[in-house]
């Protein structure tokens, strides 16, 4: 059985808690036309089905505001636009931070497992981050560690390079490993 290294895999999309339609709760609203105009204070219903009578959603974009700032659009389209937002940040921002773990004393097959994941992680595009854990007496030979991680950075050098320092934290040291952009393609043809 194989086990992943770090937290559980999340959705890049954050969840909506925008109110729709009938989710929309407050006795009145202000409400925006489909080109931004005021169309001023209505009771919801009668905001609701003046939206529909002209085929758009009713949409509550300031859920704080007294009374709540509704606005006619088609939710759909708005969503999908804020899911490609999402996802075009997601990209720019060199993607997720990925974490592998290791003990300074790593045998050489569990070595090249572990430097077989970093590669792959860095040819998706995602940084990396190193950690050596110590434990009892290895607390006294930190060396060992930093070497490990010195290996890993020469052997991960044509797909990815060290950002930063070598840090020592208590227990752990780590060091983070960004991709290189040339070096990313060349990685997940192989």
């Amino acid at each position: 059985m194989m086990r992943r290294s770090g937290p559980p895999r999340q959705s890049t999309i954050p969840e909506d808690t925008t109110r729709v339609n009938t989710q929309i709760r407050m006795p009145e609203v202000l409400v925006i036309g489909p080109e931004g105009e005021q169309l001023g204070v209505m009771q919801t219903r009668a905001a609701l089905a003046k939206a529909e009578d002209a085929g758009f959603d009713l949409v509550e974009v300031a859920p704080n505001a007294r009374p709540p700032v509704c606005r006619m659009m088609d939710y759909g389209r708005y969503r999908y636009q804020q899911q490609k937002k999402a996802r075009a940040n997601q990209k720019s921002s060199g993607g997720e931070l990925k974490e592998l773990r290791m003990r300074p004393n790593i045998e050489q097959h569990d070595y090249g497992v572990k430097l077989k994941q970093a590669r792959e992680f860095l040819g998706e595009g995602n940084r990396l981050k190193l950690t050596v854990r110590f434990r009892g007496r290895e607390l006294a030979h930190r060396e060992i560690g930093r070497e490990v991680l010195e290996k890993y950075i020469a052997d991960l050098a044509d797909v990815g390079k060290m950002e930063g320092f070598i840090q020592d934290e208590g227990r752990n040291m780590s060091v983070n490993v960004v991709p290189v952009k040339g070096g990313a393609k060349a990685s997940t043809e192989e």
